[in-house]
């Protein structure tokens, strides 16, 4: 392991609430819940001053309610998010090229690597400069944590949080780890917590004092020997800059089950649809599609079909995920529904008619999901239009502002800006009133002259989707993150 705090690991504190707060005045130092608002939904993201009432990622939207019932609850903007976040990865691909982001609100940087930093000292500087940089270009704040390896670096940001800077200087490590509970090293999960419990072990001290071989004959020797040795504090792993991605999907869960087979078979060709655009747009191309459908009995079952070729041809993903449903039985009701591709390739096979002829090949399991998808229209035909809370509209009397809610043929409107000074009025519309219209995100940040600065005014705020209690894979760190399709990475 290195001898100098050199890795500097980054957590844009509750991220998505963060963002939220800062385009809504009126919002600023009260509660926001941002996640699934279905009877189905799971919180991505709680305030600090939502937490105070034990709101927390991944709970039940339902359980958040009883216990904050006046906080705000707003569908995510995966647009704004989007941009932002590439926003903070461009200032750390400017102090290093060694990067590695974990999701939209965290990273790894190797500041030797990219000679910002060789010291204690040196590091430190490094770090307060950026959580400066961070505010200046997006109004929002991050924890960094700084150490001589990933696992310390992670550890020192979740002790900086909320808004703060933390070195652990070399030598101190063992000191540092000791008292820690163990599910404070990496791979330790409330399954293997609950197995070093049931053995007496509830500190990484006491997995330091069981030993390599106790340890080997408790979890198995690859998981017992990096147990050890991270309870030592020994990580050598790198910061990988590059991760290759393995596969492309998307899916829906539905607030309601689904029993009619042949909205069954619409939904499942219009993911299809969806995995494709999202595939076109990654400049990939795969050889397997990838059918997930999970029932009414939260059974759920995986079929998947290997081309002879890669493709990125919509009609045969949607032929092979047509063909993956017919083996499916359905009756009781679907509730999530996914369409993937994997074998991915920069490359597409020019023989479709070979591509259509695949190879079958299915198995089922109960696995976790991916990420949860934001809801599209399912209807080709005019539906009455839908206003997320949270989501930017614009007035053309009274100009831009955010849906505070919708119902019963009305819909409630603030009219604030990020610049605002104060909490802006608050109107009722018809929803198909003339004069309101969907809108862009505004940029926190005001551009200065030059382009420095701020968000894209251009980005396209992405719908709402529901998460579900159970199902949820989220890429933000401190519970955030339903995304509008995943992109699985080794």
């Amino acid at each position: 392991m290195r001898k100098a705090p050199t890795i500097l690991h980054l957590d844009m504190d509750a991220f998505y609430a963060s963002v939220e707060q800062a385009s809504k005045p009126s919002l600023r130092g009260k509660a926001v819940i941002v996640g699934g608002l279905g009877p189905r939904g799971v919180v991505a993201t709680a305030s600090y001053e939502a937490r105070v009432f034990g709101v927390h990622s991944a709970m039940p939207m339902a359980q958040a309610r009883r216990l904050a019932p006046n906080a705000a609850y707003l569908v995510p903007r995966f647009g704004i998010y989007r941009d932002i976040s590439e926003q903070v990865m461009a200032l750390l691909r400017e102090l290093s090229p060694l990067v590695e982001p974990l999701s939209l609100d965290e990273a790894f940087v190797d500041l030797e690597a990219g000679g910002a930093a060789w010291d204690e000292g040196s590091a430190r500087l490094v770090g307060a400069r950026l959580r400066a940089d961070i505010r200046a270009v997006t109004g929002l704040a991050g924890s960094v944590g700084l150490a001589a390896s990933k696992m310390l670096a992670k550890i020192a940001s979740e002790q900086a949080k909320p808004d703060g800077l933390v070195v652990i200087e070399p030598g101190t490590e063992r000191t540092l780890l000791g008292p820690m509970s163990v599910r404070t090293l990496p791979g330790v999960g409330p399954a293997t917590g609950d197995h070093l419990r049931r053995a007496g072990i509830h500190t990484v001290e006491e997995i330091a004092e069981a030993g390599e071989d106790e340890l080997v004959r408790l979890l198995g020797k690859a998981h017992g020997q990096a147990l050890y040795a991270m309870a030592l504090a020994h990580d050598e792993r790198p910061v990988v800059a590059e991760r290759e991605a393995k596969s492309v999907s998307v899916e829906d869960t539905y607030d309601v089950d689904i029993h009619d087979r042949v909205r069954v078979g619409l939904e499942v060709q219009r993911l299809a649809d969806r995995c494709v655009r999202r595939l076109r747009g990654a400049g990939l191309s795969g050889r397997t599609i990838v059918l997930k459908v999970r029932r009414y009995d939260f059974s759920t079952l995986t079929r998947s079909e290997t081309l002879r070729g890669p493709t990125d041809d919509p009609a045969v993903v949607r032929e092979a995920a047509a063909r993956l449903l017919d083996s499916v039985d359905t009756t009781g009701g679907v509730r999530l529904l996914g369409v993937g591709v994997s074998g991915l390739a920069d490359y597409t096979q020019e023989d479709l008619f070979a591509q259509a002829a695949g190879e079958l090949v299915e198995h089922s399991d109960e696995e976790g999901d991916g990420h949860e998808e934001p809801a599209e229209e399912r209807q080709a035909v005019p539906v009455e239009r839908r206003w997320p809370a949270g989501h930017d509209v614009r007035h053309a009397e009274y100009g831009h502002g955010w849906v505070q809610g919708s119902g019963l043929g009305r819909v409630t409107v603030r009219f604030e800006t990020p610049e605002s000074s104060e909490p802006g009025r608050v109107r009722t519309f018809r929803v198909d009133d003339p004069g309101l219209e969907a809108a862009d995100p505004l940029p926190l940040v005001r551009r200065r002259p030059g382009g420095g600065g701020g968000g894209s005014e251009g980005e396209e705020s992405g719908a709402g989707g529901v998460l579900e209690a159970g199902d949820c894979e989220l890429p933000e760190r401190d519970g955030g993150g339903v995304g509008e399709a995943s992109v699985a990475s080794g």
